[in-house]
């Protein structure tokens, strides 16, 4: 980390405040995925090979690459018969063809909540309907949604789009969303949508996850108590982006860090409140060096405001449940 900003705390001023957002950090989904390539690791030895990042984090993703977890783009770098696991973010339908016809040992780390929105793509285009899905082009999760139903499923990433869409029967038309999107922004596509089209089928409850909302809320708590808001995530990390974005449209500044060697001091000249949050695929004790990082740059007190606790846990699939019950993370946190 840099050397401390012209704004270090002189003697006798008040320590700055650090607010943190609560929920935040690792989802059920995140840690069951973390998990799954564990337990391969333990049970079937290196190397055991992931097809794309098993969760949107960096440091998870490196943590894992030195013990042993190879991450591929796709299946033709995995050798045959060898073991693989599909990330949280989930698979089309081709893929897992794929893997069963090169004979891989498939184990699938798709989050359920994602797996969810996968049958009901299925449900809703087998009834005939055109699924409207809101999500954003080449990300992981879309790419396997679109790929459950490609001949009835349309993409839009902007409400301009949804405005200019044309389909085959108006009246036989249902949506779909990312699991990670912004509640808020979400909402105004589903109004272009209930205006384009009034006998719009909607699904009975919606599909971004209970974490994505509740560390959306988390941060709506503090941030318009925060001179500066710093997201502990990576960029490709869409619910880490999001909260970032939440926080500038409400006119407080943002940053997304992966870790604390990335905060640059500049940004706390003249800040005395920083909101801190995390997005569900960062573990926890990163948040903690960032806590410790900013201490360092001068007198802190930290205080958690807490909107709702988590308690949702997922199975792990039965083909690892019989491995060593405790986890054998090197995960902080």
């Amino acid at each position: 980390m840099a050397n401390a900003s012209s704004d270090e705390h002189a003697e006798g001023q008040e320590p700055r405040r650090i607010l943190l957002a609560g929920p935040r950090s690792f989802c059920a989904g995140v840690e069951r995925a973390i998990e799954i390539v564990e337990r391969a690791l333990a049970s079937r030895g290196a190397p055991v090979y992931v097809r794309k990042q098993i969760v949107h984090n960096a440091y998870v993703v490196d943590d894992l690459a030195r013990r042993g977890a190879v991450f591929v783009e796709e299946l033709d770098e995995v050798p045959d018969g060898a073991t693989v696991v599909f990330s949280a973010h989930g698979v089309s339908p081709a893929v897992r063809a794929e893997a069963e016809r090169r004979g891989l040992d498939v184990i699938d780390g798709t989050c359920p909540l994602v797996s969810k929105v996968h049958a009901k793509a299925r449900r809703y285009a087998a009834r005939g309907d055109t699924v409207v899905l809101i999500g954003h082009a080449g990300h992981e999760e879309v790419e396997g949604t679109l790929g459950e139903a490609p001949e009835s499923m349309v993409l839009v990433e902007t409400v301009d789009q949804i405005r200019e869409l044309s389909v085959p029967d108006p009246e036989r038309v249902s949506y779909l969303t990312q699991t990670t999107l912004a509640v808020d922004e979400t909402a105004e596509f589903v109004d272009a949508l209930r205006e384009k089209f009034p006998l719009l089928h909607e699904p009975p409850s919606e599909d971004i996850c209970y974490a994505t909302t509740n560390r959306q809320h988390a941060l709506n708590a503090i941030v318009a108590e925060a001179d500066l808001v710093l997201v502990v995530g990576s960029p490709n990390s869409s619910n880490s982006v999001r909260l970032v974005e939440l926080s500038r449209r409400q006119g407080t500044p943002a940053h997304l860090i992966d870790r604390a060697g990335d905060i640059d001091p500049a940004w706390l000249d003249g800040v005395r409140t920083v909101g801190l949050t995390a997005g569900a695929s960062a573990p926890p004790a990163l948040v903690t060096e960032v806590v410790t990082a900013l201490g360092e740059l001068g007198p802190v007190t930290v205080e958690e405001r807490e909107v709702t606790r988590e308690t949702t846990h997922f199975e792990l699939p039965w083909v690892v449940r019989g491995t060593a019950e405790q986890s054998t993370s090197s995960l902080p946190g």
